[in-house]
């Protein structure tokens, strides 16, 4: 991921309806023949329907996505939990838009050996393989996890998401999915009311409670779930990843016949 934006970015922009969704459990979750449904309804429609992927997931494992496992290629992506921002070329390359990700870098600074320094005995954390440019991720044991690593990232001025009680995530102060899209669409002048967000667990939180349209598909995590019980703009969806987004364009009516 080396190259940086340098297309026109309008194109999205005039779109009829435009899905920011995360993917695991989400836009990849469902069965195979409800996946298989979606994509085929979105490649259909990619004239009138832009594509946003918000994910923890790193730039290498979505563009397999998109060249090897038949997913639909996104027009941007805001990845590695809302610290790389990026706009996808023909060929499934990323490119970041560098005016976006400038404020990420300076908040992240020399973050990632200190954190890994400081996390390295903490017991129920173990750090990820993947390296990741502005955040620090560990698989976490819920049953082992010592609290007061919360204390130590907060300590050093940064911030620490736990999601699904599996994974740990060191991130930029005031850095998550959230404002990170938030910066991408108003980046492409993006309409708020013609987007929907689309998420499964906790680090899906900031960007649904964006105040944009937005489902908590079926097989949610529960914590989220109970975040979002009162949320007027959010669609509880029965309908697991794929499904549940479909059901919820139709909830929010995102999609106008042509």
């Amino acid at each position: 991921m080396t190259r940086h934006e340098t297309f026109p970015t309008k194109t999205i922009a005039k779109k009829d309806f435009v899905l920011a969704t995360d993917l695991d459990g989400t836009f990849l979750g469902g069965t195979e023949q409800e996946r298989s449904n979606f994509y085929h309804w979105i490649e259909a429609h990619r004239e009138r329907v832009g594509l946003i992927f918000v994910t923890g997931r790193d730039p290498g494992f979505i563009r397999e996505l998109t060249t090897k496992r038949g997913v639909p290629c996104p027009d941007y992506v805001v990845g590695d939990v809302g610290t790389t921002i990026a706009s996808v070329d023909a060929d499934g390359l990323m490119c970041p838009i560098s005016p976006l990700e400038a404020e990420i870098e300076d908040a992240w600074g020399d973050a990632g050996l200190r954190v890994r320094a400081a996390l390295k005995h903490v017991r129920g954390l173990t750090l990820q393989s993947t390296g990741f440019r502005y955040r620090v991720s560990f698989d976490l044991d819920a049953d082992t996890f010592d609290a007061r690593a919360l204390d130590i990232v907060a300590d050093m001025g940064l911030d620490s998401l736990i999601s699904d009680d599996r994974y740990f995530d060191v991130l930029p102060k005031g850095v998550s999915k959230g404002p990170s899209l938030m910066r991408l669409l108003a980046h492409l002048s993006i309409d708020h009311k013609r987007t929907l967000v689309a998420g499964d667990t906790m680090n899906d939180l900031s960007m649904l409670n964006l105040g944009l349209p937005a489902v908590a598909v079926g097989g949610s995590e529960p914590a989220l779930i109970d975040a979002l019980r009162d949320a007027d703009h959010v669609h509880l969806a029965k309908g697991i990843g794929a499904s549940g987004i479909a059901e919820a364009i139709l909830s929010h009516s995102l999609f106008p016949a042509s």
